[in-house]
């Protein structure tokens, strides 16, 4: 019985059984994600205005000012539209609902294989807690299978992007970057922490030639549409100031609801966000090579950067953009849900800790309708795990040479 007990416990807490134990758990999602196709009704929320919103590209339209369906007028970018014309042809014009499904189950099982490709780059976080990530991912199912939303897409090519990061392939990760900006803005929240790692790992003049590379994507992207009007597609795909309604708000349910609609409070989280986004940039991402404007001074590439500072950097940025948001819905939990034990298992504090936290964060995900307390939980966790970043190590940057596209 002892025998079997410790080798238990090597399973759960030994790094080296991560490959095995990620394939079991993506066998197991597997089967769980046909389960629940099965056994779960779906719920209609998006899909149908998605489909309406494409179905007027379909019937001649390019004006941003006139697409729109049941939930309202088409607020995302061109890649969207693109995306969801496949799943609109594929899927019998958006009738097929449970093929949708299916292949939202495949893209969940792509989802989580590009998540632990980065998880076993650094090996950093025990497998026990990897399982944990997929067992209690209700709310990340419905997201993909029972909901259709289109955030998972735009995260599936975030994550495929760092995968290309962490192997070096700078060029080629920054063109799949602004395909995940194409699909859902939200994807900008991991930009101040790439335009660091640009920074650090091709200097100034090729970060430059790389951020230009994503904006001529966007305009190819956009130029049915920029051509016919582009003040209406400009305004409605990458709207900063769109009102979000309080009653599906995750995040400030405890304040009244003209605080939330305040333009002043909205200006004092963005000056917060931008705040927080310095404070990490020069103090904690770029101190060991004498801050950000040395790096603007290095005229050659430096040293190919090491997995775990590139992942750290990118999910830090991004939960920074999180913690300060304006409103988050439930299906954006999808943007930071598999980010989360990766940060936890990058700072010093306890395992008790970490688990208490990464269950606070869970709970307040999933109480709905959302409550004084659960919104206010929320704040809680993301300070202290932002606290946490903040006083513990960095990673260290540098690893081998360089690998270029």
């Amino acid at each position: 019985m002892a025998s079997i007990i410790n080798f238990v416990a090597d399973v759960a807490t030994n790094r080296s059984w991560t490959t095995p134990i990620c394939v079991a758990l993506l066998l197991f999602e597997a089967v769980l994600n046909v389960a629940v196709i099965w056994k779960v009704p779906y719920t209609e929320i998006d899909w149908e205005a998605y489909m309406q919103e494409v179905e007027g590209v379909v019937n001649g339209s390019y004006n941003y000012s006139t697409l729109e369906g049941g939930t309202g007028p088409l607020v995302y970018p061109a890649g969207f539209v693109y995306v969801f014309l496949a799943f609109y042809y594929v899927t019998s014009y958006g009738a097929n609902i449970r093929l949708a499904q299916y292949i939202f189950a495949g893209l969940y099982m792509l989802n989580l294989g590009l998540v632990f490709k980065l998880y076993h780059a650094t090996k950093k976080v025990p497998p026990f807690v990897l399982a944990a990530m997929c067992l209690v991912a209700y709310r990340i199912h419905s997201i993909f299978v029972l909901r259709l939303f289109n955030d998972p897409l735009a995260m599936i090519l975030l994550y495929l992007a760092v995968n290309l990061f962490v192997s070096g392939r700078w060029t080629t990760g920054c063109a799949v970057f602004s395909l995940a900006v194409s699909v859902k803005m939200n994807i900008l929240l991991f930009a101040p922490g790439l335009g660091i790692l640009l920074l650090q790992s091709l200097g100034p003049v090729r970060t430059f030639v790389n951020i230009a590379m994503c904006a001529v994507i966007q305009v190819a992207l956009g130029a049915p549409f920029l051509l016919v009007d582009p003040m209406a597609y400009m305004s409605r795909s990458f709207n900063l100031g769109r009102q979000f309604f309080f009653k599906w708000t995750v995040n400030w349910r405890f304040l009244a609801e003209e605080t939330f609609l305040d333009r002043r409070f909205h200006a004092a989280l963005l000056a917060l966000h931008l705040l927080l986004l310095i404070s990490f940039a020069l103090f904690r991402w770029t101190r060991s090579q004498g801050g950000v404007a040395a790096l603007f001074r290095t005229v050659y590439p430096l040293k190919k950067l090491s997995a775990d500072h590139i992942i750290t950097v990118l999910f830090a940025s991004n939960l920074i953009g999180m913690a300060c948001a304006r409103s988050l819905h439930y299906q954006f939990y999808v943007w930071y849900y598999h980010t989360i034990p990766y940060l936890l298992w990058s700072t010093s504090l306890p395992t008790v800790i970490r688990l208490a936290l990464l269950l606070g964060i869970e709970v307040a995900w999933n109480v709905y309708p959302s409550t004084n307390w659960s919104s206010a939980l929320l704040h809680v966790c993301h300070a202290m795990l932002l606290a946490a970043l903040w006083i513990s190590k960095s990673p260290a940057p540098a690893a081998a040479t360089p690998k270029q596209d």
